[in-house]
C-alpha cells in the first residue's frame, strides 16, 4: 500500500494510544517502515536517531539477528503453548527461573502477562487475593505516587496519577491514594535527606489516615518514567522499602521502565540492596521484540495465595500468559545483555550520556538535567532562577518534538517541557555524539522562534546567542 493511502487508512480505521483523536486525524500518521541498531528510518526515506528505545524498550537495539533466529525457531518449534490446566513449555519455564535467578533475592516466583500494565493489574489481584486468602480482608487501599505511571488497565491507571489517564474513566478509585513524588528540581528541601525523611513522613502519615489495617501496598518506580524522569535521592527507595516493612504494608516496586539495565544494574533495586514483596517488569524483558511482561512475587505471597483455599483455583489468568515465543525471545534478550556485553557497554557510556545531559544546562531554555544510566531528561524553564515554565498556548512540547524530527532525531518531549531519553543499551559513543549535536541543533531552532525568545527575554533580559 502507498504510503499516503496508508495514512489515509491510519486515519479512518486506526486508533492511536494516548493521542488526541482529532488532532491525529489532522495531522496524519508518521509510518516507520524500519530499523537497525539505534536508528529508524520512516516511509519518506529519513533516517532518524532513536533515543527512546521505542518507548522505554528497544534496550537491545533494533535488528538483532540472534533475536530473530530464536523466535524463528521457536515458532518452527512450538508457536503457542496455554498455560492452562498444567500445561507448559520449555522457554516459559526456563526464562522465568532465569529471572528468578537474576532478581532480587525475596522475589522466587513468576507470572507472565502481555506486558506492563496487565502486569500491574495482576499485581493488585494477587495483592487483594492474598490479603483475602489469609484473613485481612480490609486491606484494600493502595498508595502510589504523584506523577506515577502504572498502566493503563482498569484498576493500574488509578494508581497512575497524570489527569489523562483519570479523566473520563472515573479514577481513582476510592481506596487509591497518592503520595507527593521526590521531585528534587521542584521541591524546597534543604537536601536529599530532607527530601527522602518527608517522603516516609508522607507515606507514614497516609496510612496513619487510612488506618494500617486497611492498606495493602505501596507502589513505586525506583525512578518515574512517564511523570517525567523523576529521578530520587540515592537512598530514597531503600528508605520506602524499609518504611513499608515497619508500616505492615507490602513494597511493590514497578520496574517496568527501570529494569534490565536502563538504570545501571539489570534492575534499579539491586543499586540500593532492596528486596521487594513483588516487582512489575515488562518492556527491556523481550526488548521490544514481541509482548510480554511478569509479576515477580515473594514466596510469602505465593505461600499465603497457595494454601488458602484447599481445591479451588485462583481465577486469574491470560490467553497469552507465558507464551512460548516471546519467552525464547525473553531468554535470548537476557543473553545480550549478559554473554553479549549491553549491561557493560551501558555502564562503559554513562558517564557519556550523563556528561551531555549536564553540559545542556548552558542553554538558555533547560533548567534541570537529571539522569541514572541511560534513562535522563532536561527540564525547560522560561526562567532559570525562579524556574518558570512556559506558558501553555506556546505548545512548546509539540515544536520541540517536530523540530527534532527536522533533526532527525525521536525523543519523548512531555506536555510540562521535560525532554525524556532513553537511548538503547547498544548506543556507541559516536551516536551518543550525535544525539547531542542533534539535540543542541533542536533546542536552538525551537530558541530561534521569536515567541519562545520573547517568553525568555521578558524574564530574564536579552539573551546573547
Amino acid at each position: 500500500m502507498p504510503n499516503s493511502s496508508l495514512i489515509e487508512a491510519d486515519r479512518r480505521h486506526l486508533i492511536h494510544p494516548v493521542i488526541n483523536y482529532r488532532a491525529h486525524e489532522a495531522r496524519g500518521v508518521t509510518v516507520l517502515e524500519s530499523a537497525s541498531g539505534s536508528f529508524l528510518r520512516d516511509a519518506d526515506g529519513n533516517e532518524l536517531l532513536d533515543a527512546f528505545s521505542g518507548l522505554w524498550c528497544v534496550n537491545v537495539g533494533y535488528g538483532q539477528q540472534s533475536i530473530v533466529e530464536a523466535a524463528t525457531a521457536q515458532m518452527n518449534r512450538l508457536p503457542y503453548a496455554t498455560g492452562y490446566f498444567h500445561f507448559g513449555s520449555a522457554p516459559a519455564i526456563e526464562l522465568a527461573a532465569k529471572l528468578v535467578e537474576l532478581s532480587p533475592a525475596s522475589l522466587q516466583h513468576v507470572y507472565f502477562t502481555l506486558g506492563g500494565s496487565d502486569a500491574v493489574d495482576s499485581a493488585l489481584r494477587f495483592i487483594t487475593h492474598y490479603f483475602n486468602a489469609t484473613g485481612r480482608p480490609s486491606k484494600k487501599h493502595f498508595i502510589a505516587l504523584q506523577r506515577g505511571y502504572h498502566g493503563s488497565s482498569a484498576l493500574g491507571s488509578g494508581l497512575t496519577a497524570l489527569p489523562a489517564f483519570h479523566r473520563n474513566f472515573d479514577l481513582p478509585l476510592p481506596t487509591q491514594h497518592h503520595i507527593p513524588s521526590p521531585y528534587a528540581y521542584r521541591s524546597e528541601f534543604a537536601d536529599d535527606s530532607a527530601l527522602i525523611a518527608a517522603s516516609v513522613a508522607a507515606l507514614e502519615a497516609k496510612v496513619a489516615a487510612l488506618g494500617a489495617d486497611n492498606v495493602a501496598a505501596f507502589f513505586c518506580e525506583p525512578i518515574q518514567g512517564s511523570g517525567g524522569v523523576i529521578v530520587p535521592p540515592v537512598g530514597w527507595l531503600k528508605a520506602m522499602r524499609d518504611a513499608c516493612r515497619k508500616l505492615g504494608i507490602l513494597f511493590v516496586a514497578d520496574e517496568v521502565i527501570t529494569g534490565f539495565g536502563r538504570t545501571g544494574p539489570l534492575f534499579a533495586c539491586e543499586a540500593e540492596n532492596v528486596e521487594p514483596d513483588l516487582m512489575t517488569v515488562a518492556k527491556g524483558l523481550t526488548s521490544g521484540y514481541a509482548p510480554m511482561g511478569a509479576v515477580l512475587m515473594s514466596h510469602e505471597i505465593y505461600e499465603g495465595i497457595a494454601d488458602a483455599d484447599p481445591g479451588a483455583i485462583v481465577g486469574h489468568g491470560h490467553t497469552y500468559s507465558a507464551h512460548p515465543v516471546s519467552a525464547a525471545i525473553g531468554l535470548e534478550v537476557m543473553r545480550l545483555y549478559h554473554e553479549g556485553g549491553l549491561l557493560a557497554n551501558a555502564a562503559a557510556l554513562a558517564p557519556r550520556f550523563a556528561h551531555g545531559l549536564d553540559a545542556l544546562l548552558a542553554h538558555p531554555l533547560v533548567g534541570d538535567s537529571r539522569h541514572r544510566g541511560l534513562l535522563g531528561a532536561l527540564e525547560l524553564v522560561s526562567d532559570k532562577d525562579s524556574k518558570a515554565g512556559f506558558d501553555p498556548s506556546l505548545k512548546l512540547s509539540d515544536r520541540i518534538a517536530s523540530a527534532a524530527y527536522r533533526n532527525k532525531l525521536v525523543f519523548r518531549a512531555f506536555g510540562d517541557n521535560i525532554l525524556g531519553f532513553a537511548p538503547a543499551l547498544s548506543y556507541t559513543a559516536a551516536e551518543f555524539d550525535l544525539l547531542f549535536v542533534r539535540l543542541e541543533k533542536t533546542l536552538d531552532d525551537v530558541l530561534a522562534e521569536p515567541d519562545v525568545r520573547a517568553a525568555l527575554d521578558h524574564r530574564a533580559g536579552v539573551i546573547a546567542c
